[in-house]
């Protein structure tokens, strides 16, 4: 299970990307991606989102909402 950027909320603010400690989340066109094989699941980065566009979800797509 990783973290998952909703691309309809993403403002592309790049307060995920400040927060993540593993340097898992970067900007691609204005918008947040996350690299599944570096997140580590700690939530740093959902704690920061202001428009609620993190989630979790695990192998194979289904979406594990937080919150």
């Amino acid at each position: 299970m990783s973290a998952f950027i909703l691309e309809k909320l993403c403002r592309g603010c790049q307060r995920c990307v400040h927060a993540c400690p593993q340097n898992a989340i970067q900007m691609v066109a204005h918008m947040a991606i996350v690299n599944p094989e570096l997140c580590i699941e700690c939530e740093a980065c959902m704690e920061v989102c202001m428009q609620g566009a993190i989630t979790f979800r695990e192998d194979g797509g289904k979406e594990i909402v937080h919150g």
